[in-house]
């Protein structure tokens, strides 16, 4: 180590004592995440404790050790995606805790070496490096499990430090590659290696063979070659019984068909047991294959077929053919006489498959995104032992047919016929699945509820979602073994019951057109134990209150409560939640209305009966009605009268029992001298014919003033009542002062009768005469109530003696009873 390194060092231990002594030790933050920020250094305001620091996606171009001497905790930096050109480790000597270290997608060409004790995990890939950027320290980092690398070129020599490192992954990305030495990779002790290969260039298949001698799981991308056959060079057998892969991966393969084929021997023959291959493209350089090619190529897969092999796997997803005037039948052929567990064959526009002509050893099979109809595995006993089938996404259009497909399959546990066209024909319709199935996807189809006649018996889990299904049939065959059942996304409109599905556990009835739901349902399907329900448009309505009340019983069987449970009609109460919704129980229970609303009706009845007849109300109507009567007939009958106007000063209201005090004293003092009051008493001026409602509203009309001779013995009279109630009606519509209340005896207000509340309101309001009983002050008396009478009537009335004196009569004397 020269001078300057040794200053460098001391440097840096001085500043990063000097930085802990000053830094406050309060902040608990240990994550800070600055991606995307478009910095181009590290920040200065880091977090002191930070555990970990994403800095990745910006524009930093250099570190320094000084950027991180103040973060001792670190254990995970993320460097990568910046525009890094030149890397010191040497800038991480004092953050020992770091584990985790990735400057992948930069641009570093050179690099200086630090050990880092405790990296687990170091990610250099998508530099510039022209040579695996390893050095002798890296030879002491025990801990190192992850290894990312990029280099232009490849030697022997460029693994020797990390030959005894127990590697768990090594991912090398070899971009304008330009040199590979035999046998490098092989220096490697890792358990898996993932090579990126230049995405423009022939593919060196010599790290295919050498990756396959070095790890147990192997993934390379970007395998291209342009040349010919001939120039393909095919591994020496001797390597073959080195390999020890187990798990291969191609990804983004594009070759000959007949490379192709000597990629998938080579793979037959090693170890492998999982071959996957995505993103395939073959293709032929001759317009049409010669018959000749045609045998050397069934030669060549009847090989592939027959010999005993380790593989349980194959998978090839993403599959186009370039290759014209291909005979597919031998291609059909070969796959399926394969002795593997598992065949996938997904997104490859397969039209068809080929029924195996003897007994298969498939298990799993995977015909996913392709182009396959009705008519395949018809009649074909030759698939026992499959117990998973997907075909998916496909273009099988008859449940019938598929149903038949199944009838051979006798160990067939699970069917995926989603996203395909599928109709069921009716009732009239046959349908005969095995025995075995327990599990089928049939969503995403066109399916209507006369599915339900054309499932199998034994069936345990059942997804129909995304289907035309409006409702579950009665009278269906019994499924008493279906535990699940899927029917989200369909045109139901009540919950299902669970006559045909006994044992029904799980029910999902989302995304349907349920406005109000069974309340019923947990009663009808005893063994539920989750329904989900949410995601329809409910009804807030009284209807739904007893499947609220469904829900506070149901002890959380209710999935998605209370979230994916919301109104959506009335548009008043469009998005609430239905827990949030409440009705009482009045509102929503008719019976119980109707007898709270007649029990209201007879209560108020009651009441107002009451009312009446504490108030004597009837009588009043009765003394309103016989007033409007009597006013009409007025009208009618006696024009003449209702001109005539007043014709007397006061009409006297008085009790019989205190007439002789009316006859001794009122009326002589009133009536006697000059400027004698005329006054108006029933004996001498009622008119004989009429009621005697009549003559009272008659002489009320005609008089001034109406004097009501009050005592004990007036609030005893029916017949004082009605004058006093006509008087009160005077007053009040034709807005006169026209009352005079003489108090002959005091009256106690309990002695006045309930009814008497004019009377009482009279006597509280308006002032009234009280009758002296000194005789000294009788004279005062009778002048105050002269006074208050006196009018001058009008000049061209005459009296009528002799209406005066057949008032008399007998006839009137019916009033006198009072």
């Amino acid at each position: 180590m020269g001078p300057l390194t040794s200053i460098y060092v001391f440097t840096c231990a001085f500043l990063f004592i000097l930085w802990n002594n000053i830094q406050p030790t309060v902040e608990n933050e240990i994550t800070a995440n600055y991606s995307g920020h478009l910095l181009t250094e590290v920040p200065k305001n880091i977090p002191v404790h930070t555990h970990i620091l994403d800095l990745s996606h910006n524009r930093i171009s250099e570190l320094s050790a000084l950027e991180f001497i103040s973060l001792p905790d670190l254990q995970v930096l993320n460097l990568s995606h910046n525009l890094i050109t030149e890397l010191d480790f040497r800038v991480f000597t004092f953050n020992q805790d770091l584990e985790y270290l990735d400057l992948s997608h930069n641009n570093i060409w050179k690099a200086y070496c630090q050990m880092l004790a405790r990296l687990r995990h170091l990610d250099l890939s998508f530099n510039k490096f022209t040579v695996l950027p390893i050095c002798q320290e890296f030879g002491i980092m025990f801990h190192l499990e992850y290894l990312g690398l990029s280099a232009m070129m490849i030697r022997r020599s460029d693994f020797r430090y990390v030959t005894h490192l127990q590697l768990n992954t090594v991912f090398l990305t070899l971009e304008d590659f330009s040199l590979y030495e035999p046998l490098s990779l092989t220096a490697l002790n890792t358990r898996s290696l993932h090579i990126v290969f230049a995405a423009n260039q022939n593919f060196n298949f010599s790290l295919l063979y050498d990756g396959m001698r070095t790890s147990e799981s192997l993934k390379i991308v970007n395998l291209r070659y342009n040349s010919s056959h001939r120039d393909f060079p095919f591994p020496s057998l001797d390597l073959l019984k080195k390999t020890k892969v187990t798990e291969l991966m191609l990804d983004t393969v594009d070759l000959e068909w007949t490379v192709i084929l000597e990629i998938f021997l080579l793979a037959w023959y090693s170890p492998v047991e999982h071959f996957t291959v995505r993103n395939l493209i073959f293709r032929g350089r001759v317009v049409k294959l010669t018959e000749y090619k045609l045998v050397s190529l069934s030669s060549s897969l009847e090989q592939l077929i027959s010999s005993g092999v380790s593989m349980k796997a194959l998978t090839l997803e993403h599959v186009r053919n370039k290759m014209y005037y291909f005979n597919q039948e031998i291609l059909y052929r070969q796959f399926s006489e394969m002795n593997i567990d598992s065949l996938t064959i997904h997104d490859a526009c397969m039209p068809h498959m080929l029924c195996p002509k003897r007994a298969s050893l498939f298990r799993y099979l995977n015909f996913s995104r392709n182009a396959l109809t009705d008519e395949l595995f018809q009649n074909c006993d030759t698939l026992a032992d499959l117990k998973l089938l997907i075909l998916r996404r496909n273009k099988f259009q008859s449940l019938s047919k598929v149903s038949f497909m199944t009838r051979h399959m006798k160990s067939l546990k699970y069917l995926d016929m989603s996203n395909n066209l599928l109709r069921n024909g009716g009732a009239k319709e046959r349908c005969h699945w095995t025995d075995s199935l327990a599990e089928l996807d049939l969503s995403s189809n066109q399916l209507t509820e006369s599915v339900f006649e054309c499932l199998p018996v034994n069936i345990s889990r059942l997804d129909l979602q995304n289907n035309q299904i409006a409702s579950v049939p009665k009278g269906i065959a019994e499924l008493n073994s279906l535990k699940e059942l899927n029917l989200a996304s369909n045109r139901l409109a009540d919950l299902p019951g669970c006559r045909a599905f006994v044992g029904l556990q799980i029910l999902n009835i989302e995304r349907n057109l349920i406005l109000t739901p069974s309340a019923d349902f947990f009663e009808s399907c005893p063994s539920v134990k989750e329904l989900q329900a949410g995601q329809n448009p409910f009804k807030c309505s009284c209807e739904l209150q007893d499947f609220l009340h469904l829900e506070r019983q149901s002890g959380g069987k209710l999935s998605g409560w209370p979230e994916a449970y919301v109104c959506q009609y009335p548009e008043d109460l469009s998005g609430t939640q239905l827990k949030d919704f409440h009705l009482t129980e009045l509102a929503c229970n008719t019976t119980l209305l109707l007898v709270t609303a007649l029990l209201l009706t007879l209560v108020l009845v009651a009441v107002v009966a009451f009312l009446c007849i504490y108030l004597d109300v009837p009588w009043y109507v009765r003394m309103l009605w016989q007033w409007t009567q009597t006013k009409r007939r007025a009208w009618h009958d006696s024009p003449e009268e209702r001109e005539s106007g007043l014709q007397f000063h006061a009409f006297i209201s008085y009790s019989e029992r205190d007439s002789l005090w009316v006859k001794n004293e009122l009326i002589p003092n009133l009536e006697k001298g000059e400027g004698c009051i005329r006054l108006c008493q029933h004996e001498r001026n009622f008119i004989p014919g009429k009621s005697i409602v009549e003559n009272i509203i008659n002489c009320i009309e005609k008089s001034y003033r109406s004097i009501f001779v009050l005592s004990p013995n007036f609030v005893q009279s029916e017949w004082c009542h009605y004058e006093l109630y006509f008087a009160h009606h005077k007053l009040f519509s034709e807005n006169s002062n026209s009352l005079i209340l003489i108090l002959l005896e005091p009256i106690p207000s309990y002695v006045i009768p309930a009814r008497y509340h004019k009377l009482k309101a009279l006597m509280a309001k308006r002032t009234y005469l009280e009758w002296p009983k000194e005789r000294s002050k009788h004279a005062l008396f009778w002048a105050n109530l002269r006074a208050a009478i006196s009018i001058k009537l009008p000049t061209s009335f005459e009296t009528n003696e002799e209406q005066s004196d057949v008032a008399s009569t007998s006839s009137i004397t019916q009033h006198l009873i009072k």
